[in-house]
């Protein structure tokens, strides 16, 4: 194919122009639902390909259900077998003059392993607030290429979900982030663009689906506001509204010797996320240092802790997942025992979801002095970032969702904290003839709570 492709996709509304249009680096579009955001991804992506020889576009939904049904099937029946070709197995579609669209979709961490180093001059986040801001940034970093086309991020999204703080702030509130001492990290204004629609700026929908309208219209009041006016301030659906800035994070101070001192982490292949708290004198904690990495095996998560673990930080306990305790099949072992062998006894947490979930909370809650049992020093950014983004299960109000998984690690190593926090306290009084026994290996292994003579065992081992 030589020359300028036409291709006509039929007539775009007065909202879609102004997309279609847009020459911002990153250009936002909708709001509300109905708004004809998934025609505008996937006619501007075509005729990206035709118009722009050797172009790479990438168009990025959150699951490859949705990917399939909502891209790539209503996209092959839009381009002529001479012109294109597709590729099932790499997902991705084949142009004569050298473009190409790829189809892609997010699993987290995992995917930045996929992605890891790939170009693309145009990219599309279809309902972006189902991303992450991790996931955001990771992708804007894979825009760039030693060509002449011009580089844009298209980003679709409804209020709601896990990505609705990242995408509020930068499109809606335009809370750009500046800072002096490193200018290359400040978020220009000019980049950004949003353009709002509703259902009544999509007449063909309006049309061939009359009764949609009175379907958004008759949604509880702030769903109808959400999605069918575009009100970003009817949903937030975050667990932890209770988070705040001013009144949680802390600037790093140098912790006294004496404050007591745990960690807990959350273990997996696909995660391992460790953090580090220390307890004052009122008993408040503060969680002062974080450390997240995927791929570890077990002996590489334990070195990792111990690494970050400061010469004279003496931990009183390590709170630890109960599904360490689980015998692996293939060499009858445990994980619990693993971490042992590498120098780090580890401590059974509670795994009740719902009853962790709700000392977080109570933590988060001011005392009747005004200050919180739980705080955070700023550079727990992290984990800061998934506190505020995970979202309450819509099945089950009472627990946080378990998707996406990438935000429920670091909150999970939360939690096994503030659950054990209040149990080993009120323990700790309940018992306290009993402390400076000694615990055999055997009791250890089966995930007994542990006195403090093994606490001191483990100090001591550090």
């Amino acid at each position: 194919m030589s020359g300028v492709y036409e291709w006509d996709p039929g007539e775009a509304n007065p909202k879609q122009k102004l997309f279609f249009a847009s020459r911002k680096l990153y250009t936002g579009y909708g709001g509300a639902k109905g708004g004809g955001k998934t025609w505008a991804v996937r006619t501007k992506a075509l005729l990206g390909a035709y118009n722009y020889p050797g172009i790479r576009i990438l168009v990025m939904r959150r699951t490859y259900p949705e990917l399939q049904s909502n891209h790539i099937e209503p996209m092959l029946k839009l381009v002529r077998p001479e012109l294109a070709s597709y590729n099932g197995s790499l997902h991705t579609l084949y142009f004569v003059n050298g473009s190409l669209i790829h189809f892609g979709h997010w699993a987290g961490e995992e995917s930045e392993l996929e992605y890891n180093g790939q170009e693309y001059d145009w990219i599309f986040l279809d309902e972006a607030t189902q991303f992450t801001w991790r996931a955001f940034q990771f992708l804007g970093g894979l825009l760039r290429g030693v060509n002449d086309f011009p580089k844009r991020f298209y980003v679709t999204c409804n209020p709601g979900g896990v990505g609705h703080r990242w995408v509020k702030r930068l499109f809606i509130d335009r809370d750009f982030i500046t800072n002096r001492e490193n200018p290359e990290e400040n978020e220009n204004p000019e980049d950004y663009l949003f353009i709002p629609a509703t259902v009544e700026d999509n007449a063909a929908l309006l049309k061939s689906s009359p009764g949609y309208l009175r379907m958004l219209s008759a949604m509880p009041e702030n769903l109808r506001r959400a999605y069918r006016y575009g009100d970003w301030d009817a949903l937030g659906g975050n667990y932890f509204p209770e988070l705040s800035e001013a009144l949680h994070v802390s600037p790093p101070f140098q912790i006294p010797r004496h404050w007591r001192r745990y960690r807990a982490f959350d273990y997996g292949l696909d995660m391992f996320a460790c953090a580090w708290f220390a307890v004052d004198e009122q008993g408040r904690s503060w969680m002062y240092r974080e450390y997240s990495e995927s791929g570890l095996i077990v002996q590489d998560a334990a070195r990792a802790m111990l690494e970050r673990t400061l010469p004279g930080e003496r931990i009183e306990a390590t709170f630890a997942p109960p599904d360490m305790w689980s015998r692996q099949k293939d060499s009858g072992r445990t994980m619990a025992e693993l971490f042992f062998e590498c120098g780090v006894p580890i401590q059974r947490a509670a795994n009740s979801r719902v009853q962790g979930h709700m000392m977080i909370k109570e933590m988060l809650a001011r005392r009747p002095d005004g200050r919180p049992s739980l705080l955070f020093f700023e550079n727990c950014r992290q984990t800061l970032d998934d506190v505020r983004d995970i979202q309450a299960d819509e099945r089950q109000p009472n627990d946080c969702a378990r998707e996406p998984h990438e935000v429920t690690h670091r909150v999970d190593a939360l939690r096994y904290y503030c659950v054990s926090r209040v149990e080993s306290a009120a323990e700790g009084e309940a018992s306290a003839a009993g402390e400076g026994e000694g615990i055999s290996y055997d009791e250890f292994i089966t995930g007994r709570a542990p006195r403090d003579g093994y606490l001191n065992y483990g100090g001591i081992l550090r």
